[in-house]
């Protein structure tokens, strides 16, 4: 059995404002990387029960890159979204309204070929990323 994961971030920012920037591609593109050193160039979304979702993440010098995808198995509008990623792990993300802002919460199951609390740092910093992106761009 994979291993669980769950990590969070409190979102200053309304629930609205928070659904669309995790799901739209046009906002995935800006915030969908762990450091400043990489970048997400591309990122499509065919958001519903069934659809697929892709994206590109790069090292901004060119050194490497990896696809990331996977397709949507449930969702359930401002509230939750359950994914399988290409790789048969299952993502669940959360969204609470909380303290006037959004409580984002991931839970993931671990994959194998990293120590887990390296995976969990690496989401984290995504995480992170999103919740500044989110709050800082309108």
């Amino acid at each position: 059995m994979k291993e669980k994961v769950k990590i969070s971030a409190q979102v200053a920012a309304p629930l609205d404002k928070v659904w669309a920037y995790w799901n739209y591609p046009e906002h995935i593109t800006k915030w969908n990387y762990a450091s400043d050193e990489w970048h997400c160039p591309s990122a499509k979304s065919d958001f519903q029960d069934g659809g697929k979702f892709s994206s590109r993440m790069e090292a901004k010098d060119g050194s490497m890159g990896f696809d990331f995808g996977g397709t949507f198995v449930s969702i359930e509008p401002h509230q939750r979204i359950h994914t399988l990623l290409d790789d048969d792990r299952n993502v669940v993300v959360t969204f609470e309204e909380r303290d006037g802002g959004t409580l984002v919460t991931e839970e993931f199951e671990a994959e194998d070929q990293n120590p887990v609390e390296l995976q969990k740092q690496g989401w984290q910093a995504i995480l992170n990323n999103f919740k500044s992106y989110t709050e800082n761009y309108d």
